[in-house]
């Protein structure tokens, strides 16, 4: 069975209400990953936990990072959590960066702690698809489906990710 590295980088994925401040914050302990991956009993892998911020203050430091985890893995499968915001922009660093293994980049619109329907969804297709078949590439999981990243934009009229669709002339 193919050992899968998943990489825990914060978002919407993981915020949990804080009843002090009344906010919905990152948590730092992975809370809602370690609850999907206990149905996951057929899978092997290894969770980091890296970053813990919203996606709209990742830095091209963080990308780095994200970078230098894939590259030393022995790991050929990368699943990462990863805010929606700019999902794109760390699928678009790392195809240009990362080369010979698969990269799974998914997140949530809702927090798993508020609902865990979408959160389990998209991480589980994530790792349907990378069971199923080597594909080396960066990819997106979102809502349904699993495609190249180029091929999946944020509809952010209607909250939700799509594919891109060419229009011939």
């Amino acid at each position: 069975m193919k050992k899968i590295l998943i990489l825990n980088t914060g978002g919407t994925f993981n915020k949990v209400y804080n009843p002090i401040n009344g906010e919905l914050e990152i948590s730092k302990k992975g809370e809602a990953l370690k609850e999907i991956l206990k149905h996951q009993t057929n899978l092997r892998y290894d969770l980091k936990n890296i970053i813990h911020k919203d996606s709209l203050f990742i830095t091209d430091d963080d990308r780095n990072k994200i970078k230098e985890q894939i590259i030393n893995t022995e790991c050929n499968i990368v699943i990462i959590v990863h805010g929606t915001d700019t999902i794109d922009k760390t699928a678009d660093f790392l195809s240009k960066n990362i080369q010979g293994k698969m990269v799974i980049l998914t997140g949530t619109m809702i927090p798993y702690s508020i609902n865990s329907i979408e959160a389990t969804s998209n991480f589980s297709m994530a790792v349907g698809y990378a069971l199923s078949s080597f594909h080396e590439g960066v990819f997106i999981s979102m809502h349904g489906m699993v495609e190249e990243h180029s091929k999946v934009f944020k509809n952010r009229q209607i909250g939700e990710f799509q594919r891109v669709v060419c229009v011939k002339e």
